[in-house]
């Protein structure tokens, strides 16, 4: 297991991991080389391409541990455990609905589920997407 890392690793052209991991708050949440690779992925598929829709997004919560994941109130299963999730929201609050309607229609999407001004997405880099769709899901 990796005990520190480079925060600064750009995994794409706008998006950092130290946007990911959130060190400063939770010094532990430390990925793996491969939950890397699956937040690359996620970047270079779907966060990309959305940032040219509506703008700079903002990550809430990206990789989790299992202890962070405990503390936020993840679900066991989560794919933030695995670098290929993130909870987001634009930049600009005005650009939210342009934000889930291209998630909804992107193929790379696996999910998206809404909360109030943020969206949860999840990518699977080894299988094919889900594409499944709940809005409002965290009331």
């Amino acid at each position: 297991m990796i005990t520190e890392i480079n925060t600064n690793v750009t995994l794409s052209r706008h998006f950092m991991l130290s946007e990911f991991l959130h060190l400063g708050k939770y010094p532990e949440n430390i990925p793996s080389v491969q939950d890397v690779v699956n937040m690359t992925y996620g970047c270079h598929q779907l966060l990309e391409p959305a940032r040219i829709i509506v703008g700079p997004i903002i990550i809430n919560s990206g990789f989790r541990c299992e202890s962070v994941n405990r503390k936020v109130g993840g679900v066991k299963n989560s794919q933030h455990l695995f670098g290929q999730a993130a909870d987001i929201r634009p930049q600009d609050p005005a650009q939210f609905q342009r934000l889930v309607d291209f998630f909804k229609s992107w193929e790379f999407t696996d999910q998206l589920l809404t909360g109030r001004g943020w969206l949860h997405i999840s990518w699977n880099p080894f299988a094919p997407p889900r594409h499944f769709v709940r809005i409002s899901y965290y009331k």
